[in-house]
């Protein structure tokens, strides 16, 4: 047997750095050597609170000295119903019924099903560069590179695709940009999936593993409009954006719009598996009967670190912080881009930053690789999203300080430097 830093793990799976944690603390991870790390990858924006945060690490020992797993369709524990009393008080308008799983590809599958049974219709609508999960409907929806359905065809039906307001990819104006989706969204309703086989359109407000890309305010009330008029559900993935992320609990608050569905993950419970998603009881109630279930969703432990993350999230302000520093995090990041051609865009919200890398007008994922890299061995750890992988990602925990943000901004100018 060939001998590997991986071990019996599947060759399949990708590290995205070298690094071997031991353990982690807020904001750092620290590997086995004693080397530590400024963590902006959050674990793919997961450890909201930072990592091991005592107050949630208080939670989850005490819930396991209690009840490990209680199959919440088998029996009722108190951990879930606090906790799902505790997030419709922080869903929009009246979405208040929550069904919960454990990964974000499963929320998205739920919601996927709902949708068809609520509504009695079998088309979806999504948007260019969305990213819903891997499993085969969500990875159906999914359209932020092709490696998420490469050997998986035939996906799927009853998907359609639609464009995503990526003003810089365009080369427009937002405004222009949100005039043009919507036109191309009542064409494809007038020529590809008629509005009476139409039931939902599931959009991110702002794009994760697609680039970063942010809607716009035009662009998503223009989309309720036309699901009103069309009777169709709107559904928002607020996996990655979600939970404070972007300076507001939830990324579509930025654009004044109330969805139907509403999708969670990632921040949730700091790094226990747990996802969901919620809609308003009238919608919820619609769905067949027998057809949400799982084996681990609601776990006992996860509820209790969730309900210790909400605690945090509130008693911390972390989503002002998040806003406050997250402004300050976009303003470093804008200033260096006169001093490098290759950093051509800044663009998201919050703790959600996108930096587009290019060279000669095209995008340079080998180069985005080498900053990020340069970046890992000067003690900070950054992410790559995009088709391209073009895009490096700022995705720090929510507890993250402005002089932290600094360090690591000052590392990433230097990697800037070195990558020339």
């Amino acid at each position: 047997m060939t001998a590997t830093r991986h071990g019996n793990l599947s060759p399949l799976l990708k590290q995205a750095t070298d690094v071997y944690a031991e353990r982690g603390e807020g904001c750092y991870l620290i590997d086995t050597e004693g080397q530590r790390y400024l963590d902006f990858t959050a674990g793919i924006g997961v450890t909201s609170t930072g990592h091991c945060h005592p107050k949630v690490v208080a939670a989850a020992q005490e819930q396991v000295g209690k009840l490990i797993h209680g199959q919440y369709t088998t029996i009722m524990h108190k951990p879930i119903q606090d906790l799902s009393a505790r997030l419709a008080e922080k869903m929009p308008g009246d979405i208040d019924t929550i069904f919960y799983a454990s990964a974000g590809t499963e929320a998205a599958e739920a919601a996927l099903r709902l949708a068809r049974q609520a509504t009695g219709k079998p088309n979806i609508v999504v948007f260019h560069g969305s990213f819903h999960g891997r499993t085969m409907g969500s990875a159906s929806m999914t359209t932020s590179g092709t490696y998420y359905r490469d050997g998986l065809q035939p996906i799927m039906g009853g998907v359609t695709i639609a464009p995503f307001p990526h003003a810089f990819r365009y080369g427009m104006n937002e405004n222009d940009a949100a005039e043009f989706c919507l036109r191309e969204l009542d064409y494809i309703l007038d020529t590809y999936s008629s509005p009476g086989d139409t039931a939902a359109c599931f959009i991110e407000p702002i794009q994760g593993e697609g680039g970063f890309v942010p809607a716009s305010t035009k662009f998503m009330q223009g989309l309720r409009e036309r699901c009103d008029h069309h009777d169709m559900l709107l559904g928002v993935d607020e996996v990655q954006a979600g939970y404070g992320r972007t300076g507001e609990f939830w990324s579509h608050s930025h654009y004044d719009v109330q969805p139907d569905i509403v999708m969670t993950a990632k921040g949730l419970a700091s790094g226990f598996p747990l996802s969901g998603f919620a809609a308003p009881r009238g919608i919820m109630e619609k769905g067949w009967a027998g057809s949400q279930g799982g084996t681990y969703g609601g776990n006992a432990v996860a509820c209790a670190a969730a309900l210790a993350t909400l605690d945090v999230i509130e008693e911390e302000g972390l989503v002002e912080n998040a806003r406050d520093v997250g402004a300050h995090l976009k303003e470093r990041l804008e200033s260096l881009k006169d001093k490098h051609d290759c950093l051509v865009d800044v663009r998201g919200k919050g703790f959600m930053i996108g930096c587009e890398i290019q060279t000669d007008g095209m995008a340079d994922g080998d180069r985005a690789d080498r900053i990020v890299k340069v970046c890992e061995a000067h003690g900070l750890l950054l992410l790559r999203c995009g088709p391209k992988k073009n895009v490096v990602r700022w995705l720090p925990p929510l507890i993250a300080t402005q002089q932290q943000i600094d360090e690591g901004v000052d590392i990433f100018a230097k990697a800037l430097d070195a990558t020339v």
